[in-house]
């Protein structure tokens, strides 16, 4: 079974490099993130890993079709690399090869909240671009331009919720639909995944590196903007939206342990 798996996440990471979902470095990342996933959780945790990219895909394709790409903050295009496939997989393959030696319950629910992170945060991106407000940053309390770090709209915040549920909900009929706290559970992981979501959006507001294009004056993530050098205006400049993502799937993870720890 498990190397049939393992074939299977072989294939999806090659069709989605051949459909530029993913480059060559982002397809190999995406067999070792899959290919963890699929020792410690078998079948179940390969389908929630692709519930979130293929929707996290799809959303991007719809954007890009909407006509509203955002390039004011986010420096990578919608063909995730190497380093975004390990930003949002990274810390759910982890937890998946420490479930081959610990195959305890609390880490299963860490791994649901962290890929529920993910989702929300993407979901925010991809559906909050579309919003017709500008959005608020979360640290300046202002309007700011789309596609700022730190900011959010009200139609983001739905997005990501809706993101982490949708997770959750898989996750709790894959795993504990019996389970007769079940209903509890499911409102945690909601939670979990929603708030590691937030706390990204946080540190992206406070923390996350940003540049000043000395050519047309606005801030971006991007260290080459209108074809000239930016200058570093804040942050730290090692913290970017890919580090930023890291933190947003472990603070999920962290939050389903704790979850799981106070109700399983």
């Amino acid at each position: 079974m498990i190397a049939v798996l393992l074939i299977g996440v072989v294939l999806i990471a090659f069709f989605a490099v051949k459909a530029r979902a993913l480059t060559v470095s982002g397809g190999v990342a995406a067999v070792g993130v899959g290919g963890f996933i699929a020792l410690g959780f078998g079948l179940q945790g390969l389908l929630l890993l692709s519930l979130f990219f293929f929707s996290s895909t799809l959303l991007g394709k719809f954007k890009q079709k909407q006509g509203r790409e955002d390039d004011q903050i986010v420096e990578k295009s919608d063909c995730r690399d190497a380093m975004q496939v390990i930003a949002n997989g990274g810390v759910p393959a982890l937890l998946a090869v420490t479930y081959l030696f610990v195959p305890s319950e609390l880490l299963l629910c860490g791994f649901v909240a962290s890929i529920a992170a993910a989702t929300a945060d993407t979901w925010a991106t991809e559906i909050g671009s579309l919003s017709k407000q500008h959005p608020f940053h979360v640290v300046k309390w202002k309007r700011v331009d789309p596609g700022t770090s730190g900011a959010v709209t009200l139609l983001g915040l739905a997005a990501a919720f809706a993101g982490s549920f949708l997770i959750v909900v898989l996750a709790i009929f894959l795993w504990w639909g019996s389970y007769y706290n079940s209903h509890l559970l499911l409102f945690a992981l909601i939670v979990s995944g929603f708030v590691g979501n937030f706390f990204d959006t946080l540190m992206g507001a406070s923390c996350q590196v940003v540049y000043h294009c000395p050519q047309c004056g606005r801030e971006t993530e991007r260290t080459i903007h209108c074809d000239r050098p930016t200058e570093h205006k804040y942050g730290v400049k090692w913290l970017d939206n890919d580090s930023v993502n890291i933190i947003c799937t472990f603070t999920g993870a962290i939050l389903g342990l704790i979850s799981g720890l106070l109700l399983l």
